[in-house]
């Protein structure tokens, strides 16, 4: 009897000891450390719901690149601790329509066809260096257009700086920067761009990566699972027009799932429903 009852004892033990384990490693690690750096602002997407009001904004509407999708706050949910944007099929009057003849691609569309979403942190956060960094698994079919990116708080478009930390679209991951031209509105690109079947791993596309920033006063450092895609050297990102520097001001971050447009390519019968999933997004200083 007494044998029996340590053998018992010692089961539950061991079952108690693994159980606790696994629940530790299968959460998610909320404070991921570097030597030299301190995080300064995440969200880790643990409440099931909206997204975080006090961190995210959204866009609406048709906004850029003459994309397919109308974006709205809908399209995007959390869920077993991840932040999930869909992109799918829902047909609806373009409340901004005008007229077929009109220019504005913005508003000669009479109705909507898709929907996604678009979260910034614009008006709410904003940073001046650091290391960014996401985790996420991103949709690569037909004309489905991720991406992780930042713009500067000051200045219209590209005088502000865009820089593109994840961005994908026809089997390319692209890693880039831009900055104003001598002509307004025109932007210089410091572009690098990797195609999918250059990564070795089996079925990449479905799995997760880390996508990270690294950014200070001297150079942009933009990687994949810790594979530099592209480096800058800020002595050369100053702007024509009007010879500031766009990069030594705080940028502000955007996550959104587009469809189609100048970039995307043609969206095909199976590229949707589609979905771009985080599993969090952090700032390091």
């Amino acid at each position: 009897m007494k044998n029996g009852f340590l053998l018992n004892t010692c089961f539950l033990s061991c079952f108690l000891f693994l159980l606790i384990n696994y629940s530790c490693a299968s959460k998610k690690h909320i404070t991921s450390t570097y030597d030299d750096y301190h995080l300064v602002w995440s969200d880790e997407f643990n409440t099931d719901g909206i997204p975080n009001k006090d961190n995210w904004d959204y866009e609406l509407g048709f906004v850029r690149n003459q994309e397919e999708q109308w974006y709205q706050k809908e399209n995007a949910i959390c869920k077993d601790g991840y932040l999930i944007i869909h992109a799918k099929k829902e047909t609806k009057k373009n409340p901004n329509f005008t007229s077929k003849s009109e220019i504005n691609w913005k508003k000669n569309r009479d109705s909507i066809k898709i929907t996604s979403s678009c979260l910034i942190t614009k008006d709410k956060h904003s940073w001046q260096y650091g290391r960014f960094e996401m985790r996420a698994k991103i949709p690569t079919s037909n004309g489905i257009w991720p991406a992780f990116w930042t713009l500067g708080t000051q200045g219209n478009w590209p005088a502000n700086g865009e820089i593109d930390i994840m961005e994908y679209y026809k089997g390319k991951i692209l890693a880039n920067i831009a900055w104003e031209s001598d002509k307004k509105w025109t932007p210089i690109w410091d572009s690098e761009t990797v195609d999918l079947k250059e990564f070795e791993t089996p079925k990449w596309h479905e799995q997760f990566h880390i996508w990270r920033m690294d950014w200070d006063e001297n150079s942009i450092k933009l990687f994949v699972d810790n594979q530099l895609l592209n480096e800058v050297d800020l002595k050369t990102t100053f702007n024509g027009t009007n010879r500031k520097n766009p990069f030594h001001q705080p940028h502000y971050l955007l996550l959104n799932l587009a469809v189609g447009g100048i970039n995307g390519g043609e969206v095909t019968q199976e590229s949707l429903p589609t979905e771009f999933v985080i599993d969090y997004v952090r700032v390091y200083q």
